[in-house]
């Protein structure tokens, strides 16, 4: 594995070199793939230093137990040594991890769309509640969220919901929403008593730069309208919402939420580019599944992914069987501990599938 991380090391000075050459920035599709590059290898870089000086460590401890005769300060390099071999230990877990092939996408920012199923007022309402509790959870992560577009429920929530997350490696986080979620709760409008299922989907998409789509003028039809909701008068009387069609693949976007025409325009350009990246992507996806697809995070808006069961205060997450009882709290947006449960698991699947070549793990 020191031949491999070695390797790295060289790789990272090299792409050092080129984004500091007078003409990096001359094609910046290049610049920001190797900026990328820059950032991912140099984080394991960092651990890898520190492995290698732990490994050094050891060395050193092992032979002053070799030659020292004083018992006292045998007796500390013991202990030195114990705790060097755990650290080690620790480490070369962490690098393996390190090792896996990231998803290029994680680091992108993204557009989350939330839509009410089967279930009627309570799903939309279902879906305003997800919209709550990730929202609460983008903050308290430090990212911003911005909303694009929504239709309300006509007893409350949303019928649909699309907002804009942004900060560090989001998409990394927030991919493992995308899914079907179901809702066990009495609903307000019930008045026997009796526990009904609804359900809400949730799309994550990576959110494209003009790099990754080349979207031409004349392919977009452009219409705007007034927009509805609260806003007051200046939103509801002036034609500040837009709706835009992308002729050749259909897809319809549209934003009303801010009252300048201009910022509705760039967020529903924001939204048709990462819809259209993610039909390549699901491409190139689908092209690679026959290979490896992993049980946590596949892509299928239709999988039933969590269960939010009001009844018994409990969450089940059913890609890994994971069962918490602590659902006000994750109505509230504490949903870390679930996020790191499904990283951990599909990591564990990549390793074992050999993901990361055994002689890289010797």
């Amino acid at each position: 594995m020191l031949e491999k991380l070695e390797g790295i090391k060289v790789r990272w000075q090299e792409v050092e070199r080129l984004i500091s050459a007078p003409d990096a920035m001359s094609d910046m599709k290049v610049y920001v793939k190797l900026s990328k590059e820059y950032k991912e290898l140099g984080a394991i870089v960092t651990v890898s230093d520190e492995y290698r000086t732990v490994l050094d460590n050891i060395k050193s401890s092992q032979e002053i137990l070799k030659t020292e005769k004083d018992e006292e300060f045998l007796e500390m390099a013991k202990v030195e040594l114990s705790e060097l071999q755990e650290k080690a230990v620790e480490l070369d877990e962490k690098i393996k991890v390190m090792l896996i092939p990231s998803d290029p996408e994680d680091a992108k920012n993204v557009v989350m769309e939330i839509r009410a199923g089967a279930g009627g007022d309570e799903a939309s309402i279902f879906a305003g509640d997800l919209f709550r509790m990730y929202t609460r959870f983008c903050e308290n992560s430090g990212w911003t969220v911005e909303l694009a577009d929504h239709t309300e429920g006509t007893a409350g929530g949303y019928k649909e919901v699309v907002f804009n997350v942004s900060g560090e490696d989001v998409y990394g986080v927030l991919k493992y929403e995308s899914g079907v979620h179901r809702v066990q709760r009495v609903p307000k409008t019930e008045t026997q008593g009796r526990v009904h299922t609804s359900a809400a989907s949730v799309v994550v998409l990576p959110e494209a730069d003009e790099f990754d789509v080349e979207l031409k003028e004349e392919d977009i039809k452009k219409d705007t309208f007034c927009s509805s909701g609260p806003g007051g008068q200046s939103v509801n009387t002036t034609y500040s919402a837009i709706r835009l069609t992308h002729n050749p693949s259909g897809i319809v976007v549209q934003c009303q939420d801010q009252k300048s025409q201009i910022k509705n325009y760039n967020k529903a350009l924001s939204v048709l580019r990462s819809r259209l990246y993610e039909m390549e992507l699901k491409k190139f996806q689908d092209e690679i599944a026959g290979k490896r697809k992993t049980m946590v995070s596949t892509g299928d808006r239709s999988a039933k992914v969590r269960t939010y069961n009001f009844p018994q205060g409990r969450m089940t997450e059913h890609r890994i069987n994971l069962t918490m009882y602590n659902l006000q709290d994750i109505m509230g947006g504490d949903i870390g501990e679930i996020i790191e449960c499904l990283q951990v698991a599909e990591n564990a699947e990549r390793l074992r599938e050999g993901t990361v070549a055994s002689d890289s793990l010797s």
